[in-house]
C-alpha cells in the first residue's frame, strides 16, 4: 500500500472486528496490511492473541470494540451470538457506528439487530461474503452489501482492505439473500467436483491431473478449483469450512427456497452426501469430504479416515 493510502487508512479511524475464527481473523490480518489499525476481540484467548501476532490490537470484549471503534466488523458463528453482540453494542455503541455484519445467519436475526441498533444510532449493514477461509486469507472474498447506500459507501474504503469486490444489492436483507443463492451452487458444485474427480480416478487418471486439465477448461467451477485440489490430495482434514458447521447453511437454503416456493431437485440431490459425511467421521473436517464418501460408495474403501 501506498503512503498516501496508509493515510487515507489512518484517517478512517481504527477499524473493530468481533469475532476472530477463520474469516474474521483473515479479514483483520488483511486489513492490517492494507494500512488500517484494528481492534478485535473473540472468545477465545487464543484466537486474541493470534490477532495480536497478526498486528492488531485485542480488546477483552465486544463493549470495548465498540467504545473505541466507529466502523466495526461482525464475524459471528451463530444467531445466539449475533443476539449477544447486539445486547453489547446497544449498551457501548456510539451514535454514527457503522457495523457490517458478515454471516451467514437468519435474516429475520438480522433484521431484529439492524431495529434494535437503530435505536442507538448504530447503523447496520448486511454485507455477506463469497469465499472461504483459505481465500479470505488471499483476500478472495466478494461482499454482497445492503442495507443504507451512503453507509456502505462509507464502509466501502474498508471493505477493499479485506476483498476483491464489493456489490451494493440494494435494500437490508439483499446481502443474505444472495449469499443463499451462492450458497446453493457451492452446495452442487462441491459434489459435482467430487463426482467429476471420482469418475476420473476410476477411469485410472490421476486425481492432481484432473484437477489440473479440468480446473482450466469448460467445465470447470470455481468450487472445483478451491476444493478440487483437497480431493485430489486428500487434505479434507483442514478445513476452510467443517461440515458440521456447513449444516447450518444447508438449513438455512433449505428455509429460503420453501419461503420462495423454488423448486431445488440438485440441491435436494446432494444432501444426503453432506449428511454421510457426519456420519462416517467427517464432521470437523472440510466439505470436500465429501469425495470420501462417494468413493466409499464406488466400493474405493471407508469414507471414515
Amino acid at each position: 500500500m501506498s503512503g498516501k493510502e496508509n493515510r487515507s487508512a489512518a484517517s478512517l479511524g481504527p477499524v473493530g472486528v468481533v469475532g476472530l475464527g477463520n474469516m474474521g481473523l483473515a479479514m483483520a490480518a488483511n486489513l492490517v496490511r492494507s494500512g488500517f489499525t484494528v481492534i478485535g476481540t473473540d472468545l477465545l484467548p487464543a484466537l486474541r492473541e493470534a490477532l495480536t501476532k497478526a498486528g492488531g490490537a485485542a480488546a477483552a470484549d465486544t463493549a470495548e470494540v465498540a467504545a473505541r471503534c466507529r466502523r466495526i466488523i461482525l464475524s459471528l458463528p451463530s444467531e445466539g451470538a449475533l443476539q449477544a453482540v447486539t445486547e453489547a453494542l446497544e449498551t457501548s455503541g456510539q451514535a454514527g457506528t457503522i457495523v457490517i455484519e458478515t454471516g451467514t445467519l437468519p435474516l429475520a436475526a438480522k433484521v431484529r439487530a439492524r431495529d434494535r441498533l437503530a435505536e442507538r444510532g448504530v447503523t447496520l449493514l448486511d454485507c455477506t461474503l463469497s469465499g472461504t477461509g483459505a481465500q479470505a486469507k488471499t483476500g478472495d472474498l466478494a461482499v454482497y452489501a445492503s442495507g443504507d447506500t451512503q453507509a456502505i459507501e462509507a464502509f466501502r474504503p474498508i471493505i477493499a482492505g479485506f476483498s476483491r469486490a464489493c456489490y451494493d444489492l440494494g435494500v437490508f436483507g439483499n446481502g443474505t439473500k444472495m449469499k443463499f443463492v451462492a450458497n446453493l451452487l457451492v452446495a452442487i458444485h462441491n459434489v459435482s467436483a467430487a463426482e467429476a474427480i471420482l469418475l476420473g480416478v476410476r477411469q485410472g487418471l490421476d486425481p492432481a491431473q484432473v484437477v489440473e486439465v479440468i480446473g482450466d477448461g469448460a467445465g470447470s467451477s470455481r468450487m472445483f478449483q478451491v476444493r478440487g485440489p483437497s480431493m485430489a490430495n486428500r487434505t479434507w482434514d483442514v478445513p476452510m469450512i467443517t461440515n458440521r458447521l456447513f449444516q447450518k447453511d444447508l438449513k438455512l437454503i433449505g428455509e429460503a427456497l420453501l419461503a420462495a416456493e423454488s423448486p431445488a431437485p440438485l440441491f435436494n440431490a446432494t444432501l444426503p452426501f453432506y449428511t454421510a459425511t457426519l456420519a462416517t467421521g467427517h464432521g470437523e473436517h472440510d466439505t470436500a469430504a465429501v469425495y470420501a464418501v462417494l468413493e466409499r460408495l464406488a466400493g474405493l474403501g471407508p469414507a471414515k479416515e
